[in-house]
């Protein structure tokens, strides 16, 4: 190892003060690319993120309030268990595969899907069928961005989705069959408003609200957001979702937010905000009529629940 002594070196090589005193702001300035899984754990600042156009101006839930009243089956039932027994959740190191349909099947890691497009910050309304809603300012960017990275072929449908799962890591895990899948029509996969989504209220994503990466769907319910994905397929026929296989009578494919079609044990007329004690009424869509609308067009709403 070579050791020089103070008389050795010049001027030019010392770093200069501002920039040594300023280097935690230096750093995070940086892509999470270039930072590594020291950026990846949870809570940590995400960098460089932008105002989305789609947000709602709505009051928004506290972290509080979406951090510890869950729906994550893998660690629990209970809307209080996965806060709990997510804590030790491994994220790090983690890959999506993209395949399936498509000309440029491939694998992701997490520093790649950060650093493919800049992230926004979307403050959505969120409703779950349980009629409670919360409004949280998730942070990613539209999932077409990375499909089209694979660029899908004409006979690709519809998108499957596929969550994480271990039972080491998730003992508590319950009620459904795992892992956990989904599914989308690739129209609705490629709109605007279907968020990729790695963080929340400016940070990465906690273990109970779906890290490293999970969806956002707003204009449906909250079970379509489906958390911890681990892969992703372009498929030419309906792919099977987990609360389909669990109760079809109860939880159809598309699972759009319809105060018309009432679960069958419970109506879904009104909704209750997360805090809040008062009835809302739900609105069509979750109020995201405008942008999703046209997607079904001439569509029975009723018969395809």
């Amino acid at each position: 190892m070579l050791i020089r002594k103070p008389a050795d070196i010049r001027y030019s090589e010392i770093t200069p003060k501002d920039i040594y005193l300023n280097r935690r702001s230096f750093l995070a300035g940086l892509p999470a690319a270039f930072l590594g899984a020291r950026a990846l754990t949870a809570g940590t600042k995400l960098p460089n993120v932008t105002k989305g156009k789609f947000s709602t101006d709505e009051k928004i839930n506290s972290f509080q309030d979406v951090s510890t009243y869950n729906n994550y089956y893998e660690f629990g039932t209970d809307k209080g268990e996965p806060a709990n027994y997510a804590k030790n959740f491994k994220t790090s190191p983690w890959t999506v595969s993209v395949e399936g349909l498509c000309a440029k099947p491939r694998k992701f890691s997490l520093e790649e899907i950060l650093a493919l497009a800049p992230l926004e910050e979307r403050i959505y309304r969120h409703r779950c069928v349980e009629r409670w809603s919360i409004v949280v300012p998730w942070v990613g960017y539209s999932l077409s961005t990375l499909l089209s990275q694979v660029e899908p072929t004409a006979k690709a449908s519809y998108v499957a989705f596929e969550t994480f799962y271990d039972r080491k890591q998730m003992p508590h895990a319950a009620a459904l069959q795992f892992p956990y899948v989904e599914g989308l029509r690739i129209d609705e996969a490629m709109h605007p408003l279907a968020l990729l989504t790695v963080g929340m209220y400016g940070e990465t994503l906690p273990p109970q609200d779906g890290a490293p990466v999970r969806m956002i769907l707003p204009w449906k319910y909250g079970y379509k957001s489906i958390k911890s994905i681990v892969k992703i397929k372009l498929v030419g026929s309906m792919p099977p979702t987990s609360w389909n296989i669990a109760a079809a009578n109860e939880y159809g494919f598309y699972s759009n937010v319809n105060p018309k079609v009432d679960h069958p044990r419970w109506s879904q007329a009104q909704e209750r905000r997360l805090g809040e004690f008062r009835m809302r009424p739900t609105v069509i869509f979750n109020g995201y009529g405008d942008q999703v609308a046209s997607l079904y067009n001439g569509m029975d709403l009723k018969k395809y629940y």
